[in-house]
């Protein structure tokens, strides 16, 4: 594939995004807004109107976190398959989502850790010990001991058991059950500025850290012992794209809980579009889980409307599907 071929997937994503973004503000609002209302709300704001309010209120930090969201889990995602050399390899696949969210789970429901640490903190360092058991049952840190049944099994196993783990933690605290289980659910239905606030700082960081580690990223898919050969550090480098990883996922998931598969579908959509080069193939990832993300809010609210449907159910009726089908097609 040629540079022009690579431009042109680009620009046509960054305009399917921008397409759906502009929807995003305006579609299926229980108080109508009309696109031209979005315009002037965003080039002369009127305190007044209802609309203009609802736009840069609620719709604009909505759309911001979810385009932030989709690019994070789609960068996670993206890493682990490199890391690993493993294309079932996912945030949700292997156990890191259920690790965050235990870890969540426990800081927002059991007293004794009322404020023993941030929901942030507590997603990232759930979400590292799950990924530390993964890596170590996988035999993943050593080098050729990247058997890909073995880390598969090794997710699926951890990620039942952190499930099973937060289930228990939310039956014994009845009265936190209710806000639990929807934040697992994954909604964005309650982004809004202070949610953005907190969470691009973090996320913006793990974005730009993952694009240094690209030329990394390539070496490896040469193999283990050919990248140490070309100078690749492989501790430092696992070491740094697995911290990586935990920023992007727990920082996400703190911000708007459990949205699981978008770091299985979209790596595997833009190797499609744009081959193995990870210098062009991560970036047009992070613009594909943005626009991937951003209709599933959409369509979040179009489902039931005028109730809401979160939009990490609507991806995992998407994303089931499709693991199903990178099992039967490849070989564990």
């Amino acid at each position: 594939m040629t540079r022009p071929f690579y431009g042109l997937t680009i620009a046509l994503t960054a305009i399917l995004l921008l397409f759906l973004g502009w929807w995003n503000l305006f579609a299926w609002s229980v108080i109508p807004i009309q696109a031209q209302d979005v315009w002037l709300s965003l080039t002369h704001f009127d305190s007044q109107s209802i609309s203009h309010r609802i736009v840069q209120d609620l719709r604009l930090p909505r759309l911001l976190t979810a385009m932030l969201v989709g690019a994070c889990l789609a960068t996670a995602g993206t890493i682990m398959q490199g890391l690993t050399r493993n294309p079932l390899a996912a945030p949700s696949v292997l156990g890191i989502n259920a690790g965050a969210a235990l870890g969540m789970a426990l800081v927002s429901t059991l007293p004794v850790l009322y404020g023993a640490s941030s929901t942030s903190l507590a997603a990232m360092i759930g979400g590292g010990v799950a990924w530390l058991l993964v890596m170590l049952l996988g035999s993943s840190w050593r080098i050729g001991g990247n058997e890909r049944g073995r880390l598969v099994l090794a997710g699926v196993a951890i990620s039942a058991l952190c499930a099973a783990l937060t289930k228990a933690v939310v039956i014994m605290e009845e009265d936190q059950a209710a806000g639990v289980l929807t934040w697992l659910a994954g909604s964005l239905a309650d982004a809004r500025w202070q949610t953005w606030q907190h969470y691009w700082p973090f996320a913006l960081a793990g974005l730009f850290g993952a694009l240094l580690l690209t030329p990394s990223l390539n070496l490896l898919q040469l193999g283990e012992e050919h990248a140490r050969n070309l100078g690749v550090n492989l501790l430092r480098s696992k070491l740094f794209g697995s911290f990586l990883v935990l920023l992007l996922v727990g920082t996400t998931i703190s911000a708007v809980g459990s949205i699981g598969f978008i770091g299985l579908i979209v790596p595997h959509m833009a190797r499609l579009l744009v081959g193995q080069d990870f210098r062009i193939f991560l970036p047009v990832a992070m613009l594909l889980g943005a626009t991937l993300v951003t209709l599933a809010d959409t369509l979040s609210r179009a489902i039931s409307y005028p109730m809401e449907t979160p939009a990490g159910a609507i991806l995992a009726l998407i994303g089931a599907p499709f693991f199903i089908y990178l099992v039967r097609k490849r070989t564990l």
